[in-house]
């Protein structure tokens, strides 16, 4: 059967991508996932990466109404294989997951949220993020906070210093199983919380998110600054192949 989970020695698909691609855009200051990246607009590459990735059954690209239409056309154009489905978002962004985790195969046994804004991940770390959850229910990649961070109150006064070696920079994709995600999503939107990603949905449910190792190059695209990194990240990865 299709979504069957992998078998010794064999990757089957098992889970449904979300690409999360109905943002505004605010701090870049214009559409970051149409941009340009090394010739190549920004969106292209996630979704690539995510059909590249063994575990991935199909694709649901969320996004704004104004959009849907230009990235029809862009999925059709950048030669994807595996079933693509383009569908709106909401007004937030549990909103916008929930709408492409309904319009998810029923047999998907998991479901994965990738930023669209993350054009660097890896199949190999996708599949891997995956695999944990076909036995955590949650997972998710992190990578080890490397500044020193600081607690301050609404005047920039600092109020505590959590211990460092305790924190992680939570990364995409997160991959949940599909019914505990929509559950978990449905109650922040009824209760009306503020979530910044989909592990924490899960977390007010009282269920545990795993982390897994994550990478340091899965940048997400968020100022100008980003796309430079971005561009030398392509152009080491092109040297090494």
């Amino acid at each position: 059967m299709f979504w069957r989970r992998k078998q010794k020695k064999r990757q089957e698909p098992c889970c449904s991508a979300v690409v999360v691609a109905a943002g505004s855009s605010t701090r870049m200051g214009m559409d970051k996932l149409m941009l340009p990246l090394d010739e190549t607009p920004v969106i292209v590459y996630t979704l690539r990466a995510v059909q590249a990735a063994p575990s991935v059954g199909e694709i649901i690209l969320v996004t704004r109404e104004d959009l849907m239409m230009p990235l029809a056309d862009l999925c059709r154009k950048c030669g994807l294989q595996k079933p693509v489905k383009v569908v709106r978002g909401g007004e937030t962004r549990p909103e916008s997951v929930l709408a492409g985790a309904l319009a998810a195969d029923s047999r998907a046994e998991l479901i994965a949220v990738q930023d669209g804004a993350r054009p660097l991940i890896t199949p190999e770390l996708f599949d891997a993020v995956a695999e944990s959850a076909q036995i955590t229910n949650a997972s998710a990649p992190a990578v080890p906070v490397t500044d020193t961070i600081k607690v301050a109150d609404e005047n920039g006064v600092v109020r505590s210093t959590p211990e460092r070696a305790t924190l992680f920079a939570v990364q995409t994709p997160q991959v949940f199983q599909a019914e505990l995600l929509k559950a978990a999503l449905q109650s922040a939107i009824t209760c009306g919380v503020n979530i910044t990603d989909d592990c924490a949905a899960v977390e007010r449910l009282g269920k545990q998110v795993q982390l897994v190792p994550g990478d340091g190059e899965n940048i997400k695209i968020t100022r100008p600054l980003d796309l430079t990194v971005a561009e030398a990240i392509l152009k080491k990865r092109e040297e090494r192949a």
